[in-house]
């Protein structure tokens, strides 16, 4: 059985009732990770070695509190005052940890699925997503790791450009993937709002809004956005709901053409709104 489950941020006790809950067997099943799986809630740590533990059994895509753990574990970002990181950066194993996170993936096509953390921009289809992903994965994994990260912090370019090279297009890549909620219809970004679908600015839509995105009819998935809430569509999952927050925990197992949500209630860890 495969099943998508939305963001954990570092709550490791919903997770393990969530795999009770749907009776996981990583010799049978498959999980599929959204993103943000550290930081802001009680046990980052507890979420990787549990992660780690299942094996091939588990694919884990990286979200943008996964990749400032790595920027502030190579000195390039301040921890904030939110943060929940410690457990991993002060481990006596950390880099095997940081290592481990580094090989995740930023885009997947599996299961009948695109998977993502946060977004797609509209020119790209599901092929291009992934090799688009593919491209910062190996900049990931590179020894020059820590200069990428140096750059990778940015709003520009706000749009997507064929031509873009090097760490502009990079960033581009990386913040559709792990910061996108709200795009034009020609694709240009805007992070700086945080309210569900109805609070889009003045000519923005939801990314997945956009008319003849290059991925409708595409099945897309994707967490982040937690003031959106469950969204379970044919074609469309959005699966961040708010555990952190004192939401659920929620997997949609999606094999077979069969649907079934399975959602765990979660202890409210954090009280800012959430990023």
């Amino acid at each position: 059985m495969d099943y998508l489950v939305g963001d954990l941020q570092g709550c490791c006790d919903p997770l393990e009732r969530l795999l009770q809950t749907i009776d996981f067997s990583p010799s049978r099943d498959r999980l599929f990770l959204l993103g943000d799986l550290v930081n802001r809630g009680p046990d980052s740590l507890g979420v990787l070695r549990r992660l780690r533990a299942l094996g091939g059994a588990a694919t884990c895509l990286l979200g943008n509190h996964d990749l400032h753990l790595l920027a502030i574990a190579h000195g390039v970002r301040e921890p904030h005052r939110s943060d929940t990181l410690d457990c991993i950066l002060q481990a006596p194993d950390r880099d095997d940890w940081l290592n481990w996170l580094r090989q995740q993936r930023l885009a997947v096509w599996d299961a009948g699925w695109l998977m993502v953390h946060a977004g797609v921009l509209p020119q790209w289809d599901a092929a291009r997503t992934v090799a688009l992903a593919g491209e910062v994965e190996a900049m990931l994994r590179s020894p020059d790791l820590g200069d990428f990260l140096t750059q990778m912090y940015g709003n520009e370019p706000a749009r997507w450009d064929d031509a873009l090279t090097g760490v502009s297009r990079w960033r581009c890549v990386v913040n559709a993937l792990t910061r996108l909620r709200f795009c034009t219809p020609e694709g240009e970004m805007e992070f700086a709002t945080k309210e569900g679908a109805g609070g889009a600015p003045q000519g923005f839509v939801p990314w997945f809004e956009v008319p003849a995105r290059a991925t409708q009819g595409t099945p897309v998935a994707f967490g982040h956005w937690s003031t959106l809430g469950l969204i379970d569509r044919p074609d469309l999952l959005a699966l961040d709901t708010g555990c952190v927050w004192g939401g659920r925990l929620t997997a949609v197992r999606v094999d077979g053409g069969r649907r079934e949500v399975v959602q765990v209630v979660c202890p409210q860890v954090q009280k800012p709104t959430p990023s």
